[in-house]
């Protein structure tokens, strides 16, 4: 087999009930929503209460890993290498845990899901994987406060800025 950069298949985040919050599939391995649906019923149903960290299920490699309510999975082929594989899944919870500084969560996951499917997409696009250190992720998708227009901060947000730059005044 020729070498590849097209390593991951797909990145899946599933809720306790095995409905997709947060994912991507990157090759035509399941094509249409219907067969993603049914592959993610019969991964979520493998895998919710055991406790290995790997799965293979019709010919693919899946990675995986469960906190609260919350089922973290990386997809590759069977020829992939497994290392690699849980090198990106690793990268993908930890910057998840650096968004979601309150904790890992659905409802949380919820309220910074923007964010999170930004970091998805610095993680891997179309299956090559971009970034696996979640530090440099947290920084290409952090948004500072100097960047966010006016109208969309809080009055919290916008007089901490006035007395920040009154401080800086007076020094």
């Amino acid at each position: 087999m020729n070498p590849s950069l097209y390593l991951v298949k797909g990145i899946l985040l599933l809720d306790n009930d095995g409905n997709r919050l947060l994912g991507k599939y990157y090759d035509s391995t399941f094509p249409t929503i219907k067969e993603q649906r049914a592959f993610e019923k019969i991964l979520f149903t493998k895998t919710h209460k055991a406790n290995g960290e790997i799965i293979m299920i019709d010919g693919l490699t899946i990675v995986y890993r469960s906190i609260v309510d919350l089922h973290f999975y990386v997809i590759g082929s069977t020829s992939e290498n497994e290392i690699i594989l849980v090198s990106v899944l690793n990268c993908f919870y930890d910057t998840i845990s650096l968004i979601l500084k309150r904790g890992v969560e659905k409802k949380a996951l919820i309220d910074y899901m923007d964010t999170c499917t930004l970091a998805l997409d610095e993680i891997c696009d179309s299956g090559i994987i971009l970034e696996i250190d979640p530090m440099s992720v947290m920084q290409r998708v952090s948004v500072r406060e100097s960047d966010v227009a006016l109208g969309e901060q809080t009055l919290f947000d916008v007089l901490k800025m006035a007395k920040d730059q009154i401080k800086s005044n007076f020094k």
